[in-house]
């Protein structure tokens, strides 16, 4: 695939400095790229690679006004980027079939321009969508639906009941739909409390490898539109994660946990159940959320506190020491003081 320089311009609604009528053919990084591709500066500390690279064009910001080479002027290079690399590095879809040794129930209903690999399983009385492509070792349970345009990558399994919107990505490993963690104490004895509710994905989420979602104990577990979830994450039974939001590796969400729109949870974020998080609220790496989080602002430490609180809190970190043997010193003092009052009361 060649493109105008102007027709990336178009393409990201940004604006042409140079040659516009160059052929681009591909995308780069700045330091590896060829001539006829385009590379990118997001941050403004690169600029100076700009004489060196190779590349035909380099995409930029809007403050940027001069170079040697073309540039694309836009208002976020990092989007654009991404916009341009998804044009060349997409292949129009192409069915490549059902293999004989998919296995499929009679019961099962499927869309058209399908492609199954060999040894996916789709029990009874599923529904796969149009363009539905499902990779080797998929399990899908019986009463499943998988909507069009979605793609289960190598060893996702739906357990029944789960129901998988337009255009979603589940990565190798995924398990949707099995128990939530639920027990109840007889004595010393654990007994099973029966998770019999489902999960619901909404369109276009993505999920990472390894990543597992619990089954409802009643009800839903839902994951809305739009959402992203890195590799091994675990959202126990019962949990809203609002749309758009941002789920990054190794964050635990307990159970019966609402998160709203646009959330952010950093690595490692651990989130204790039945709680709600706002919309548009960031919470730091390594953050342990502990209750109810207000919308619209960020969060770090744990317990999790408002991120400037957590400034003032951690910059006493390193002083406490002194300011223990400060205190001490000064209790000792202050007991002189009190005994010294104290003996002059008796000799009164």
């Amino acid at each position: 695939m060649k493109k105008k320089l102007k027709e990336l311009a178009q393409l990201v609604d940004g604006a042409v400095i140079g040659d516009e009528e160059i052929d681009i053919s591909g995308v780069a990084a700045i330091e590896d790229a060829r001539p006829g591709e385009i590379t990118f500066v997001a941050n403004p500390k690169y600029l100076p690679k700009l004489s060196q690279t190779q590349a035909s064009a380099v995409i930029v910001s809007k403050e940027v006004t001069q170079g040697d080479k073309p540039l694309l002027c836009v208002t976020h290079p990092y989007l654009a980027f991404t916009q341009i690399l998804t044009l060349f590095s997409q292949k129009p879809y192409q069915p490549k079939g059902i293999d004989p040794n998919t296995w499929i129930s009679p019961t099962a209903t499927l869309g058209k321009d399908l492609t199954l690999y060999p040894f996916v399983y789709i029990g009874d009385r599923c529904s796969i969508g149009d363009r539905v492509t499902l990779y080797p070792g998929v399990y899908v349970g019986e009463d499943s639906s998988i909507g069009e345009d979605s793609i289960l990558y190598p060893n996702v399994s739906l357990y029944s009941g789960t129901v998988i919107g337009k255009r979603v990505f589940l990565h190798s490993g995924v398990v949707v739909g099995s128990d939530g963690f639920g027990y109840v104490k007889e004595g010393k004895k654990n007994v099973k409390i029966p998770q019999v509710g489902r999960v619901e994905i909404e369109d276009d989420v993505e999920i990472g490898a390894n990543t597992t979602v619990d089954r409802a104990t009643l009800g839903k577990t839902i994951i809305r539109k739009g959402v992203k979830i890195d590799n091994l994450v675990q959202v126990a039974h019962n949990v809203t994660i609002g749309e758009d939001s941002i789920i990054v590796a190794q964050v635990g969400i307990s159970g019966s946990t609402k998160i709203g729109t646009n959330v952010t949870l950093a690595g490692q974020v651990g989130v204790v159940g039945h709680i709600e998080i706002g919309d548009h609220v960031m919470v730091g790496a390594q953050s342990g959320v502990t209750h109810d989080l207000a919308p619209n602002q960020g969060y770090i430490g744990s317990p999790a506190l408002p991120h400037r609180e957590f400034l003032r809190a951690i910059t006493l970190f390193p002083k406490l020491p002194e300011m223990r043997k400060t205190l001490m010193d000064i209790e000792k003092r202050l007991k002189k003081i009190e005994e010294g009052l104290s003996s002059s009361g008796k000799e009164k």
